[in-house]
């Protein structure tokens, strides 16, 4: 009877020792394999959007286009009731023709010794104001009207006919679409920023342009962030002219693929991943294959079944990729 309890003991410790032994499975840690793209969202635009507006002020005569319309580089876009500008082109006009004679009398009562040089200098210089006036007012009244600056779409219309307007006040807003030429302005975090370079390639897709994806790179990236996002501006360029389902301020939604990985990073599976939270989250790793070590990282970003680490993992050989729900801080393990 002794005997047979003895050796029901040591089967109850054989068994609890092989219990305390969770049976996992590994991957191996390669620094570098960053296979994920960095995601983004925006909006597409143009690289020449622009505010057009009168350099002088007055009562807006006629605006001959509305949001949407098509334009061509030069078209005749809105004017501005000229009455009182040609009115002071032509006191311009007048005042450059009295200095003209006032000039000519001063030369010559000059040469007679009946003026003096200084008379003669002045009446000099009020000529050359006078004409430098003609010049400005010709050029105001050929700025009270607005011609596209270049072929595209109007995007806004501030204004309507009748009404007074001030001196750079916005009127139309276009872009250069008409050329085919579509960006996307999107914002990413300082880190991505600083793993996107020039050059990248990238694919767009938008809700617009369903099942198809649009080949793009990194046409330009901002030197500071943007205090309205707080993120940091890049701009995407198409590589091919986009159909005319594209509109500007329509969502974007981009994969860039920076060209040069960056060795501070690690690619691991979503279910190796525990408690993640606010940017960190835990795994478990072993370097001997036999004890689990609980293990903080840094997370950079999370798709469907992967995670981007950032840090934490340097020093680790294998990540354990399942039983980890089962394992505690130095737990022993068996790889299967």
């Amino acid at each position: 009877m002794i005997l047979m309890l003895s050796c029901g003991n040591n089967a109850s410790r054989n068994e609890a020792v092989r219990e305390d032994i969770i049976p996992v499975r590994l991957q191996e840690l390669e620094q570098g394999s960053d296979g994920l793209a960095i995601r983004a969202s925006g909006t597409f635009t143009t690289d020449d959007e622009t505010v057009l507006s009168f350099k002088t002020g007055g009562v807006i005569n006629r605006v001959l286009v509305k949001e949407g319309d098509a334009v061509k580089a030069g078209q005749l876009l809105a004017t501005l009731n000229l009455t009182e500008v040609n009115a002071g082109a032509q006191q311009a006009v007048l005042a450059k023709e009295k200095a003209e004679r006032d000039y000519q009398r001063a030369y010559k009562l000059y040469k007679d010794s009946v003026a003096t040089l200084e008379q003669m200098q002045n009446a000099k210089t009020a000529l050359e104001v006078a004409q430098q006036q003609v010049k400005a007012a010709s050029f105001n009244r050929n700025y009270s009207e607005i011609r596209a600056t270049v072929a595209g779409f109007v995007l806004q219309r501030f204004v309507n006919e009748g009404q007074v307007v001030g001196p750079g006040t916005p009127v139309l807003q276009i872009n250069g679409a008409g050329g085919g030429e579509w960006l996307v302005k999107a914002g990413v975090s300082d880190r991505q920023w600083a793993a996107i370079n020039k050059g990248d390639e990238a694919t767009v897709e938008s809700d617009a342009l369903p099942g198809k994806n649009l080949s793009a790179f990194v046409y330009k990236k901002s030197e500071g962030i943007d205090p309205a996002s707080g993120t940091f501006i890049i701009h995407l360029k198409l590589k091919d002219k986009a159909s005319g389902k594209i509109a500007s301020g329509m969502f974007a939604r981009a994969d860039i693929h920076p060209a040069k990985k960056n060795v501070n990073t690690w690619t691991i599976p979503y279910d190796a991943l525990l408690d993640g939270d606010e940017g960190k989250g835990y795994v478990f790793t072993t370097n001997d294959r036999k004890t689990a070590t609980k293990t903080e990282v840094k997370i950079g970003d999370i798709r469907k079944d992967k995670v981007l680490i950032t840090g934490g993992l340097e020093g680790a050989k294998f990540l354990i990729v399942s039983g980890s729900p089962y394992l505690n801080d130095g737990s022993k393990i068996k790889v299967q």
